[in-house]
């Protein structure tokens, strides 16, 4: 009889679990993105592969798979109607968002407004941030990391919460 170690089992549960890592990948000339394979595994094991793409700040799109999307609508919806930066928030979203199906071969839908702002076409760079996708333009990824590098006050940060 093998005894498993939790932390292995711990890990081994993580990694199939949690979006990590990066991998290159293609916008083809419809403007549908194809999730590498690794990430829709974890996407399609853990939350179908029913999702919205959108946008923040317009500088990348971010892959939300629904169950995620929906607890993020959850959390929003407890902020006061009246608050500004929640209008904001939603007027850019939704401005760049819409709700998409990851198809048999593992593409979906950049909405096109998306894809002209934060210059996602042909290659990109896809992200994995926990429990979604970031996906970047290639140059625009390698000069943010440049212009904008770890301090010591993010690590300060970052240790703050234990990190």
């Amino acid at each position: 009889m093998r005894v498993v170690k939790p932390h292995n089992v711990t890990r081994k549960m993580m990694e199939t679990s949690v979006l990590m890592g990066h991998a290159p990948t293609k916008v083809d000339e419809k403007g549908r993105l194809k999730i590498p394979a690794g990430f829709r595994k974890v996407i399609e094991d853990r939350y179908g592969d029913e999702c919205f793409i959108t946008s923040m700040d317009g500088e990348r799109a971010a892959l939300y798979p629904m169950p995620v999307w929906y607890d993020f609508q959850a959390r929003l919806a407890k902020v006061p109607s009246t608050s500004q930066a929640k209008a904001k928030l939603l007027e850019r979203v939704n401005y760049y968002g819409q709700a998409g199906t990851i198809d048999a071969q593992g593409r979906v839908l950049v909405p096109a407004v998306l894809r002209n702002v934060a210059g996602i076409a042909e290659d990109v760079i896809v992200i994995g941030n926990t429990d979604h996708l970031i996906i970047w333009n290639e140059e625009r990824i390698q000069r943010r990391m440049q212009e904008q590098p770890l301090t010591s006050d993010d690590w300060k940060e970052l240790e703050l919460h234990g990190v």
